[in-house]
């Protein structure tokens, strides 16, 4: 009886990064690559028809982001382990990523030997995060956040709306507030979502609080 080859699917826009890892890969006797792909739609294509047992997915790329392709894999093919494999380390990519579904969490300046470690520990089941990752994980739980936040990226009226949206108001009620078209509340929820990588009002009024952006005393103003 043949030993059961993992089988993978590579998800990286950049067509270097993934034949570089599917070639080093496929020297694996026990790896299966099945195939790459280029975007988060091409993903989940691939994973509806192949299902592979492990999916090495890049966080950021255009249209559909590593956040919502590993929700939307986790739906299609729940015994898929999703593997994210990036070069960002910043709170804001990893808690959604691991929420979202991710088994492990490493980093793009990891060995391909570390890297092969990771896809057989992830196929039984096991959790990896790099070090880095697993330092702002840590900090985390004891509530050490140390980094520069993302949202001082935001403009003022960006700002504004994220404290209304994390108290719990509508784009409607945000409008009515602010003096400003119900349209332009979503297009500033969509530039705060996008710039704070974030997938949804959720994730958005979540982050506002644990970075402090709102408090119990400023929702009582």
């Amino acid at each position: 009886m043949k030993n059961h080859r993992t089988s993978i699917l590579i998800v990286d826009d950049h067509e270097v990064v993934r034949n570089g890892i599917r070639s080093y890969l496929e020297r694996i006797a026990d790896f299966n690559v099945l195939g790459e792909g280029s975007s988060g739609e091409e993903a989940l294509n691939m994973v509806a028809e192949m299902i592979p047992d492990i999916v090495l997915l890049d966080l950021m790329m255009p249209g559909m982001d590593g956040i919502e392709t590993t929700r939307r894999i986790r739906q299609i093919s729940p015994r898929t382990k999703v593997v994210v494999l990036t070069s960002y380390h910043e709170d804001v990519h990893i808690f959604p990523a691991l929420k979202a579904g991710a088994i492990s969490y490493i980093l793009k300046d990891m060995k391909m030997d570390k890297l092969v470690e990771v896809l057989h520990r992830a196929v039984q089941g096991e959790v990896t995060l790099h070090p880095r990752v697993a330092s702002r994980v840590l900090q985390n739980i004891r509530g050490e956040g140390t980094e520069q936040p993302l949202f001082t990226e935001l403009t003022d009226r960006e700002t504004d709306v994220l404290k209304l949206i994390a108290n719990g108001l509508t784009n409607s009620q945000i409008a009515e507030k602010l003096v400003i078209s119900e349209n332009t509340v979503k297009g500033h929820v969509s530039n705060i979502l996008s710039k704070l990588h974030l997938a949804d009002r959720t994730q958005a009024a979540v982050y506002a609080w644990q970075q402090g952006i709102v408090n119990r005393q400023s929702t009582t103003k």
